[in-house]
Formats: C-alpha cells, structure tokens, sequence
C-alpha cells in the first residue's frame, strides 16, 4: 500500500484525512462521551467512562497517519485505489478504523460519517 509519496503529497493528503476526520468526531463527541482536543497537529480523544485516551497523527518520515488506542498502535497507509489512509490488515479505511475503536472503548455502537 505504501508507496512513493513525497513530503508533499503526504501531507496534502494527510491534512485533508485529518480534517474529516476532526468534523466527525466533533458531530458525535457529546452523544459518544468523549472529548476532543486539537493540539500540535494531532487530535486527543479523552474518555471519562472507562477511561482513557486515544491519539491520533500523521507521521511524516514513515508516511503514514497513527492512532495510539486501547493499548494497540495502528498504522495507517494512504492507497491510492481508496483515496484514504487504510489499515492494511483489514482493509479499513480511517473513519470506520478510528468509530470501531470508539465503540470498543465506549460500549456504544459509533459510526463517523
């Protein structure tokens, strides 16, 4: 999946995964129990029930965007074929990645749009 991607590619892509995915999850943050936080270009995701945090990056040099949840690290790759950064194992894409991972910490069922 990964490929030749510059700098620039990656990051032109990478800000546009990053800002779908900040409008989704402030549309479900209330309703969900989570709060989210921008800061130094990643987001933080704070759970008061159970509690925890979530993080989420682009990480330039490996070319990839990264989300620190439930213990795990998941890497994503950007595909070309999907136009969106995927889980290579699944084959998800970033929003129903980062709504699976919510509805595992939360207990609720929450899908980003």
């Amino acid at each position: 999946m990964i490929g030749t991607m510059d700098e620039r590619s990656f990051q032109q892509q990478a800000e546009k995964a990053m800002e779908r995915l900040t409008r989704a999850l402030y549309a479900v943050e209330e309703a969900a129990g989570f709060d989210v936080e921008e800061r130094g270009g990643a987001l933080h995701l704070t759970f008061d029930e159970p509690p925890g945090t979530f993080v989420i990056s682009p990480n330039s040099s490996a070319r990839q965007i990264w989300i620190s949840a439930l213990s795990t690290s998941f890497k994503l790759d950007y595909s070309e074929s999907y136009t969106d950064f995927v889980l290579a194992h699944s084959g998800e894409t970033l929003l129903p990645v980062v709504g699976r991972l919510l509805t595992e910490q939360t207990g609720n069922a929450v899908t980003l749009e």
